[in-house]
């Protein structure tokens, strides 16, 4: 159940003629009212052919009027108004049940009191059966205003238990870090113009797509402009950027004048100083991976820098926070480079993830600069992943949202775990498209059966637990591919399976056997480095230093052809 608490204004009159009205598209059917203060004389216009909307605005104005004659300064912000509605899936409530639940919630608002007769006049009015309206005028019985500040909170709460106390669906509890709804003149003007989603939907949307391509708030409000949206900067006499606006090309108004919309009215983390702050967090020196012995692409440096996620997400809460808005990043980027198969679950995985990256914990931005360093060279760069590599980064992906969705819980916020649980399931459909090509190389490779018998009994020595699920999965023939050519590069079975397992819990894999094949193939993607051959490189390197006369230098890190002398040396 929704409560929706409106902004407050003055005219009473135009609000009930609305209310009784046919509505905007003939859908307001039999108006009339289910509850409301002193019931006794209220005129009601949908049951009664002799009263008129004219009386029931004066029955409901009249405390206000007589505040007004007695003080100079006259309220114009007296007007309350809150629909409440059922989900789609809710059984009809009746008017007496409707009643009820309008008397619980003008009195959690603090509309009024049960033990207090003087409280502010209101009517609850049913046009529909999955809906009333609620309006009140908030001046007294004894000229006072009632104090309605966090109404919206108290609303909240007594919806949550109105749903339980009625069997009606049960929503998350809120914590006021989620996008405003969409207003219905909103929708109304969608649908008008034949746009899927409303002008603050699309322009959110567009601002997220736009974050892992800046670096700082004038970059973004560039690459905004440049993607055809109409940009509002406010800057003040310095020239410094203060605040911004975007709008939705063809969204104007009356006049025919662009409608703007403010970042920080379009999602709570969208304002500029929020922005500024995640987008200028300090880069990194280098990545962790910058020393390795090859190339390492932007998206290799990213699923490494997912090894780590579960381990930050150990620190404090400020730091997780920082790491579950830059996995959001990340899930976003790699929508956009992702081939064409992939993009429609990963564009969704972002939409939902993107209620899980803010909740009322501030987020120390800083914490999460290698991750999102990552995002900025895949946003950068101008290839997609190989298959692997890809693979690799998915499964990371998901393991990543789904630590996020568990603390979460942890902290009891509801929607955002929610939101990371959605995720997850494109995320994992993304993940098995991802695999297929990869297994389809793998299985014009298959091993001969006594050499899987040997990495089947690592797999039993690795993993004891999961041994059974994995020898028994259609895909353990890949699996042992992907081992074997691993030992081949110098690396040892077992000691990956068990890396593996230690990175990503398996319980909760559904395809254990997967999982490895896109953790292994990213982790034995370099060569096992031999200290013997690396102990024999460093002295001939300080021996022609010496005879040169040159300063000593860093060691060169080997190339493909040194770890075939590295595998010759290991296995002696």
């Amino acid at each position: 159940m929704i409560a929706a608490i409106k902004p407050t204004g003055a005219n009473t009159r135009g609000l009930l003629a609305y209310l009784y009205g046919p509505g905007r598209h003939d859908e307001h059917t039999d108006p009339h009212i289910v509850a409301g203060f002193a019931m006794l004389g209220m005129p009601d216009p949908g049951r009664n052919e002799d009263a008129t909307l004219t009386q029931l605005t004066r029955y409901l104005d009249e405390p206000v009027r007589l505040r007004n004659s007695e003080f100079g300064k006259k309220i114009t912000d007296h007007v309350w108004h809150c629909p409440v509605r059922a989900a789609p899936e809710d059984r009809h409530l009746s008017d007496s049940e409707w009643a009820e639940i309008a008397q619980r919630i003008v009195e959690a608002a603090g509309i009024v009191s049960a033990s207090d007769d003087l409280g502010c006049r209101w009517i609850a009015i049913r046009h529909a059966d999955d809906h009333i309206h609620i309006l009140a005028t908030t001046v007294r019985e004894d000229g006072r205003r009632p104090k309605l500040h966090d109404s919206g909170l108290r609303v909240g709460d007594a919806c949550r238990q109105i749903e339980k106390d009625y069997g009606l669906r049960q929503l998350k509890k809120g914590d006021h870090t989620a996008a405003r709804r969409p207003t219905q003149a909103e929708m109304h003007k969608a649908q008008r113009l034949g746009w899927e989603r409303t002008s603050r939907e699309w322009l959110q949307e567009r601002i997220r797509a736009a974050i892992p391509h800046a670096g700082t708030a004038d970059e973004l409000l560039a690459y905004l402009e440049a993607d055809g949206i109409a940009v509002k900067p406010r800057r003040g006499p310095s020239g410094d950027l203060l605040g911004y606006a975007v709008g939705r090309p063809g969204d104007v108004n009356g006049e025919g004048e662009q409608i703007f919309h403010p970042g920080g009215k379009i999602a709570p983390d969208l304002s500029l100083p929020k922005l500024r702050t995640r987008l200028e967090a300090t880069a990194p020196e280098e990545h962790p991976t910058a020393r390795r012995n090859r190339p390492v692409s932007a998206w290799e440096q990213a699923t490494d820098a997912l090894e780590v996620f579960r381990t930050d997400m150990n620190g404090d809460d400020v730091h997780t926070q920082a790491h579950i808005a830059a996995l959001g990043e990340l899930i976003e980027v790699t929508a956009q480079k992702a081939p064409p198969v992939l993009r429609p679950e990963l564009q969704a995985a972002s939409q939902r993830f993107a209620r899980a990256q803010r909740s009322q914990i501030r987020a120390e931005h800083q914490a999460a600069r290698t991750l999102r360093a990552a995002v900025r060279d895949i946003a950068r760069t101008a290839t997609g992943p190989d298959g692997s590599v890809l693979a690799a980064l998915t499964a990371a992906l998901v393991w990543a949202t789904i630590v996020a969705a568990r603390w979460h819980e942890v902290k009891q916020h509801a929607q955002q775990a929610d939101a990371a649980r959605q995720a997850v399931q494109h995320l994992q459909t993304a993940a098995d498209q991802a695999l297929v090509p990869v297994l389809e190389r793998l299985a014009l490779r298959r091993l001969q059966e006594h050499a899987s018998r040997s990495l089947a009994h690592d797999v039993r020595a690795a993993v004891p637990d999961h041994a059974g699920r994995i020898l028994t999965d259609d895909d353990w023939p890949a699996l042992a591919t992907v081992l074997s050519d691993a030992e081949s590069l110098g690396h040892q079975p077992h000691e990956l399976l068990r890396e593996a397992a230690a990175q990503r819990e398996l319980t909760t894999a559904r395809r254990p056997a997967r999982v490895l094949i896109a953790r292994i193939q990213h982790t034995s993607r370099n060569p096992v480095p031999n200290r013997r051959a690396e102990a024999a490189r460093r002295r001939s390197a300080m021996a022609s230093t010496r005879a040169s006369g040159h300063s000593l230098r860093a060691p060169q890190l080997g190339t493909v052809g040194d770890a075939i002398d590295q595998r010759h040396w290991h296995h002696r």
